[in-house]
């Protein structure tokens, strides 16, 4: 491993590219302590605490703390994450952005303009959300005024992290908005490290066994893929004959990748956020919403599997990978071009998506497992499991990927052998 990286950090260009990531990364880290003006952290810190399971909590692990200090950089880049995820969504309704998205380049360019705009939009009215949610509670004492100024400064930090993910992906390594999110989820890792040192005998013990059997698996269902042979028929394009050829169309096994996992876990931080605005409600739902009741388990596994297959389908459109196939003369051995290769197609994935939703929905509820039975801590079992183990570990492949390319172009042995 040390060899690898030795060779990496020889090529001037990579070298360059690795440091540049680094700094953006360290300035991203650094905007998440520095508070709003006209916030107190303290008071607002206290707000948080004992709200693990709810909205709020799940947001500021996203943010990698900084909700719970109101800092610059307290909505982190979930609002454009969010905007992406809703026009990804709506290419599937709306007619004109599916045309724009089959236009190329500039159509992805266009469709990246108004996730941006979104973005400002989704900024401003949750930090408005955050502003007057602490102000009704005590946490927050301040005017209009400084209301305003609040949500525009936190506006400003969105949509700077925006255009420095952007930088990271243009001029570092990996997908800049990635590793905004690897890098706030990995600012938990002391916290859960401490954790575990503090826990008991059995803790100490399995811990590290089952966060390498955990990291395996989501590596090995991460790389898995069902190829699927397509051939190529000779044709003439003007006066010039192309050569047919063989190749395959990969499907993944997770092809959903990690969103079907925060659906399900806002959806189940629903309930206990609610619970807090109706207190004659609030001792049933902390009972059967409890993180870790069976009850909390069984919802966030089903919901897991529904948004599998929904954001699978939203994905991958099997007539319209029928259609490319016969317009560029490709074919599948045995399968009739057309309609045929769409249900083959959709049959396929279908059985393929089911083991990619369970292993989603087991990896997600296993933190829960542990801490109800396996005496595992609260700390400790969230740093293992879940969504942050999945992005993560899925950031991590993509970046060493990108790594891996930059090396083998300049004859370098790389990461992957």
């Amino acid at each position: 491993m040390l060899s690898w990286l030795a060779n990496a950090w020889r090529v001037p260009e990579l070298r360059k590219r690795v440091l540049f990531t680094f700094m953006i990364l360290a300035l991203y880290r650094l905007g998440s302590w520095i508070p709003a003006p006209g916030v107190d952290s303290k008071t607002i810190q206290d707000y948080f605490n004992g709200r693990g399971g709810t909205i709020l909590g799940l947001l500021n692990v996203f943010s990698g703390g900084a909700l719970s200090q109101f800092a610059l950089f307290a909505l982190g880049i979930m609002p454009y994450v969010t905007a992406s995820i809703i026009l990804q969504l709506m290419t599937v309704v709306v007619p004109q952005l599916e045309q724009l998205q089959k236009e190329g380049e500039s159509g992805y360019a266009k469709i990246n303009q108004y996730t941006r705009y979104l973005t400002v939009v989704l900024a401003a009215a949750q930090s408005t959300g955050y502003a007057y949610l602490f102000k009704r509670a005590g946490n927050l004492n301040a005017n209009t005024g400084r209301i305003v100024l609040i949500v525009v400064t936190l506006v400003a930090g969105t949509t700077l992290l925006m255009w420095l993910g952007e930088l990271i992906t243009k001029r570092g390594v990996g997908n800049g908005i990635s590793l905004l999110i690897f890098a706030s989820i990995l600012s938990s890792a002391p916290t859960g490290i401490a954790a575990w040192y503090n826990g008991g005998t059995m803790e100490r013990l399995f811990f590290p066994l089952v966060a390498i059997g955990i990291v395996a698996a989501v590596v090995f269902i991460q790389e898995g893929q069902r190829r699927i042979p397509i051939q190529y028929a000779k044709r003439m394009v003007g006066r010039r004959q192309t050569a047919g050829g063989s190749t395959y169309m990969p499907l993944r096994v997770n092809m959903a990748g990690v969103i079907p996992v925060i659906f399900a876990a806002a959806v189940m931080a629903f309930p206990p956020t609610i619970a807090q605005f109706f207190p004659t409600t609030q001792g049933w739902i902390n009972t059967h919403f409890s993180y870790g009741s069976l009850l909390y388990i069984g919802l966030e596994g089903v919901l897991i599997i529904v948004f599998t297959y929904f954001y699978t389908a939203v994905q991958f459109n099997p007539v319209d990978q029928a259609d490319n196939l016969r317009k560029y003369g490709g074919y599948i051995p045995g399968i009739r071009p057309g309609a045929p290769t769409a249900q083959y197609l959709d049959r396929v994935l279908t059985r393929l998506t089911l083991p990619g939703a369970l292993y989603l929905a087991a990896i997600a509820v296993l933190p829960s497992i542990f801490i109800k039975y396996g005496g595992f801590s609260q700390a400790t079992s969230r740093a293992l499991g879940g969504t942050s183990v999945l992005i993560v570990v899925g950031v991590a492949l993509d970046t060493m990927r990108q790594m891996e390319s930059q090396m083998m172009m300049r004859n370098y042995e790389g990461f992957l052998k």
